[in-house]
């Protein structure tokens, strides 16, 4: 049953899962739009049923994908869903080894890279909106704050707080314009 609880990663190869571009895209559309089947989702990701099958079997064994049986209309129909709406992982948790460290280090780079590839690619989409997504479609802020280890962290919970408190309201039935939004934020100690 999908649950709406973070699940903490630790495994490489559910990482790995996690991480493949098609299967992350997989997941996200399970996760905004609900469950799917095989066929759907090929539709959305325009890939072959026969590969996003695959995909689908790989995120079914890393249990982040589940058989949604109630679903189904006769027994070959097959529904998806995403086993939680929220993953974590810690590069930290990897580090016992350097196979480890290293899988972890491809997986951030693949994500900040599809978040990215989210936030670039609005200038092209943006005329397809109405004038009130493109206004807000373009918000981008970032702060310079000194804080310890401590502090990130905490900054980092709240933060975390905030977009779950965002992501599992229930979603009004007011005829409002609603469309799916990616959020993401960073926590990096750096230099100006």
């Amino acid at each position: 049953m999908a649950d709406d609880s973070p699940r903490k990663i630790s495994d490489t190869r559910v990482l790995a899962a996690l991480t493949h571009p098609l299967r992350r895209q997989i997941l996200d559309v399970l996760e905004a739009d609900g469950p799917a089947t095989v066929g759907m989702l090929a539709e959305r990701t325009g890939e072959a049923v026969g590969n996003v099958s695959h995909h689908v079997r790989v995120l079914a064994d890393a249990r982040l994908v589940e058989d949604v049986p109630e679903l189904a209309r006769d027994r070959r129909e097959r529904w998806w869903r995403a086993t939680s709406a929220e993953v974590l992982w810690a590069r930290a948790d990897f580090e016992g080894s350097p196979a480890d460290a290293a899988v972890a280090d491809a997986a951030g780079s693949l994500m900040l890279e599809r978040q990215l590839a989210a936030a670039r690619s609005w200038p092209a989409r943006r005329a397809g909106y109405s004038p009130q997504w493109r206004e807000v479609g373009s918000l981008s802020t970032e702060a310079w704050l000194r804080l310890s280890p401590e502090e990130a962290r905490e900054f980092g919970a709240q933060l975390m707080a905030l977009l779950d408190t965002w992501s599992h309201r229930a979603v009004p039935d007011d005829s409002q314009d609603r469309d799916s939004v990616l959020v993401f934020a960073h926590v990096v100690p750096t230099a100006p």
